[in-house]
């Protein structure tokens, strides 16, 4: 019993730390596992090495939702940079369910899939509200609003623009963000989540990156520079240390050519409508 699944990471609107309201979209960079259910023991393994406890409990909670008694072997490889804030962690645990409930040929609701990959992310400590919003984008594609403290969906839609990211060369783990410091912004986070449920994605996401680079001490150069060539939407992506854009094709190249001057790596991707368990 041997099955595959994709995921998506994803680019930050709004960063729930603060306030537990959250928004996201879907990037096409992608997560595969593999996984095949033998043995006793749920075995993990991250192509270049990796803490493998995440997927690894992804995974048994699956089967044990599922009502399975075995044990598995998982293998992930990825496309998104670990500890960047483009949601490598929602997409392998995302990526392990699909593979898991395929491999047992089993079907569950999307969002019942999220939700097991947020417990599995709590229960091993990868995330401070467990990343539901996150998730949610991985999951489902297009650009998600969500309440993390209750675990609900409050909208999904399209969302159709060209996106820049910018990844310094450094690490930055969710689940050693300073809460305190982001806690304290939480009225002008919830004014940006407000923004967002009106639809203007653009507005919120450079008020929610101005609010988290503050917070966390991350520098704004890379967001001010983007606001130079007329670019709306950019932010610091979750936790950091990435900054995402929504751009247009004409304004793509020139960001590039400005974020590359900067220590770490430049790509241009897209959003992705296509939610991940269709794949």
């Amino acid at each position: 019993m041997k099955s595959r699944g994709t995921a998506y990471g994803a680019g930050t609107v709004i960063n729930a730390i603060a306030a537990w309201k959250g928004s996201a979209f879907a990037i096409d960079l992608k997560t595969h596992a593999e996984v095949i259910l033998k043995g006793d023991l749920i075995e993990g393994e991250i192509e270049g090495g990796g803490d493998t406890r995440l997927i690894e409990r992804a995974c048994e909670l699956t089967l044990d939702q599922l009502g399975f008694d075995t044990g598995a072997k998982i293998k992930t490889t990825s496309e998104v940079p670990i500890a960047s804030g483009l949601k490598s962690s929602s997409a392998a645990a995302n990526a392990t369910i699909i593979a898991t409930c395929r491999a047992a040929r089993q079907s569950v609701d999307p969002l019942e899939m999220v939700r097991i990959g947020v417990q599995a992310a709590l229960d091993v400590g990868v995330s401070v509200t467990g990343a539901f919003d996150d998730a949610c984008a991985s999951m489902l594609g297009g650009v998600v609003l969500t309440d993390n403290k209750e675990k609900a969906l409050l909208k999904r839609e399209t969302l159709e623009s060209t996106v820049v990211v910018y990844a310094p060369d450094r690490k930055a783990f969710s689940a050693q963000t300073d809460v305190k410091k982001s806690r304290l912004i939480a009225p002008w986070a919830e004014t940006a989540f407000d923004i967002a449920l009106q639809g203007d994605y653009r507005k919120a996401m450079t008020l929610n990156g101005f609010l988290y680079c503050g917070a966390l001490g991350f520098p704004t150069e890379p967001m001010l520079a983007a606001l130079e060539l007329g670019v709306t939407g950019v932010s610091l992506s979750g936790t950091g240390p990435s900054y995402v854009a929504l751009v247009s094709e004409e304004q793509a190249d020139g960001l590039v050519k400005t974020w590359s001057a900067y220590p770490g790596r430049v790509f241009v991707t897209e959003v992705i409508n296509e939610g991940a368990f269709l794949l």
